[in-house]
């Protein structure tokens, strides 16, 4: 008997540091190797969240998960009221279902929110509790994914698998930056702005139309082709897991510098002038790809101003438009059954004509 009742608990004992042990930190940003499009995406949506998001299509093992929790660890926190549930800068901006336990300002990190596939509209939006409303006249809410993400990131691995109705829940989310909840008569509010990252291979499905158009930029991420390439993602890969307190302080400098860039962009990014010649380049731009609407215009627009801001420039040159044109329009092209260049390369062609 004793030592029946023994293996149990020495077996807990045993497992209970692993539990309490804490997770290890993401893998460097800055240590990435290659795939310089999706850092580039990630860091301007970093300084202008109003660019619109990042999707990031591309082969299994490409570093998309990777890049997007590297991010989060390298992004300033903000701050927030403490208790708030939706991370209001001001007591006054926190919802009225909300009870503060306090009205004092913390320094949290940037909110990262996983949404999970086959995730319930519930668990996405909030749940009410409608027998305590109606019964105590209360407000009683619980709330969602959508609340956790506001002011931050809000990331969906295989976004193209995403459940219709899930989609269109995001799609008018996106266009209010309001989540609202409604059951039997009763509303509830609370501010929902936050990036939308997705990532996903196009082998298992295309992405509805309606929920593409919402990310502001786009990107696609092979796998490297050159062996030098491949060996040094291997080497940094083995070395982060072999030893990661040593890995992580190698690259703290490069990721420390990368911060400090990313608050320079954002302080920079309202000074930044625009030339009347950019505003002329960007609509010649998608007259001449045939984008639909004037998103495509906007998005282009405030990429280049972001990525101006981040270099220290004083105002828009073409040539920052040249190297977020593929990213903030690829992914508006209509398909022309005729010309079988990818959408990357008929940005490319068509800049090189159109922005010379």
């Amino acid at each position: 008997m004793t030592a029946a009742t023994a293996a149990p608990h020495s077996s807990r004992s045993h497992l209970r540091p692993l539990a309490e042990r804490p997770r290890r930190q993401p893998f460097p940003f800055s240590a990435i190797v290659g795939q310089d499009d999706m850092k580039l995406a990630l860091i301007l949506t970093a300084i202008d969240p109003g660019i619109g998001g990042v999707l990031v299509f591309g082969d299994r093992g490409t570093g998309k998960s990777t890049a997007v929790r590297a991010l989060a660890a390298l992004l300033p926190p903000i701050e927030a009221v403490e208790g708030c549930p939706v991370n209001s800068a001001r007591p006054e901006h926190c919802p009225d279902w909300v009870t503060l336990p306090a009205t004092t300002l913390i320094s949290k990190p940037t909110p990262m929110v996983d949404l999970p596939l086959g995730a319930s509209e519930d668990r996405v939006v909030g749940a009410l509790d409608i027998e305590r409303a109606i019964g105590r006249g209360e407000k009683a809410f619980e709330p969602g994914l959508l609340a956790r993400a506001n002011r931050g990131y809000l990331y969906i691995d295989e976004v193209n698998l995403l459940e219709d109705h899930i989609v269109d829940l995001l799609l008018d989310v996106a266009q209010s930056g309001e989540n609202v909840v409604e059951r039997d008569g009763l509303s509830i509010r609370h501010p929902a702005r936050f990036v939308l990252v997705g990532s996903g291979n196009p082998e298992e499905g295309d992405l509805r139309p309606q929920l593409l158009d919402r990310f502001g930029l786009s990107v696609e991420v092979t796998s490297p082709r050159d062996i030098d390439t491949r060996v040094a993602v291997i080497q940094r890969r083995d070395a982060y897991d072999t030893d990661p307190d040593a890995f992580l302080a190698e690259w703290h400098p490069q990721d420390a510098a990368l911060r400090d860039s990313i608050l320079s962009g954002r302080a920079a990014l309202a000074g930044v002038k625009t030339p009347n010649t950019i505003l002329h380049d960007c609509a010649a731009l998608c007259i001449a790809l045939g984008s639909d609407g004037l998103r495509g215009e906007l998005t282009l627009l405030r990429a280049a101003r972001a990525l101006a801001a981040s270099e220290g420039a004083p105002e828009i040159l073409r040539a920052h438009l040249r190297q977020v044109a593929g990213m903030a329009l690829g992914h508006r092209l209509r398909r022309d059954p005729l010309d079988e260049a990818g959408a990357g390369a008929r940005v490319a062609r068509t800049v090189a004509e159109t922005l010379p």
